[in-house]
């Protein structure tokens, strides 16, 4: 009998079909003039607003992945990171808003791609399979930390746009981001076929949403009604 050849890695899998979004995001000029400087501050503020309401959803899918998971480290894992998810969204999203002259404590409401993705993210860890679920929470672990590592290389004459570069580029921040993907691979080696295709299916979707986000900050999306 013939051996059966183990999977690749999911996480290469996951990262080849989503290649182009991801040199698309690179490319977009929201990001280009991070690294020139030449990104508004309106725009970076339109930013960071709504990464501020984005982050609490993404907290709450990752505490509904930290219920669902059978294994205790995963438990452990995600509620960490959801906690340093609302972490990061008190402290360095107030900051960065007083900074630029916004009351941290009455922001500009979510708009509609911040609204959607949120959305998406929260069905996707609800109901679907525990891997489709950690599919779709993985480009904003995976996607920012290589869109950081990019940038670093570039890096900003703007101060502002220098700090949050180095957030995203930092090894506390790799060190979480490479948790995320070791699950991924773990999760990977026993899934079946069909829940391998869906947890790409469900990475790919939330890649076109991260440049989805970039792209609404950079046109200063608003609600048409």
């Amino acid at each position: 009998m013939t051996a059966t050849a183990p999977s690749p890695p999911l996480t290469g899998e996951l990262w080849s079909r989503s290649k182009e979004t991801f040199e698309a995001i690179l490319a977009h000029p929201f990001l280009t003039g991070l690294t020139s400087g030449e990104l508004t501050r309106e725009q970076f503020a339109h930013y960071v607003v709504q990464d501020a309401h984005y982050l609490r959803g993404y907290a709450k899918a990752l505490s509904t992945l930290a219920g669902r998971a059978g294994a205790e480290d995963t438990t452990a894992m995600f509620a960490a990171h959801a906690a340093n998810a609302i972490a990061v969204e008190r402290s360095m999203h107030a900051e960065v808003l007083t900074e630029l002259g916004l009351d941290p404590n009455q922001p500009p409401e979510a708009g509609p791609t911040t609204v959607a993705y949120r959305s998406y993210l929260l069905a996707a860890v609800h109901g679907t399979s525990f891997l489709e679920g950690v599919g779709a929470v993985l480009p904003c672990y995976w996607i920012y930390w290589e869109v950081g590592k990019a940038l670093s290389d570039r890096a900003s004459p703007d101060p502002l746009y220098a700090r949050w570069i180095r957030t995203y580029s930092g090894e506390e921040f790799g060190t979480v981001v490479q948790q995320a993907l070791e699950l991924t691979d773990r999760l990977g080696v026993t899934a079946s076929a069909a829940e391998r295709t869906q947890a790409s299916e469900s990475y790919q979707v939330a890649t076109r949403y991260e440049w989805m986000f970039w792209d609404a900050a950079h046109r200063l999306e608003t609600w048409p009604l």
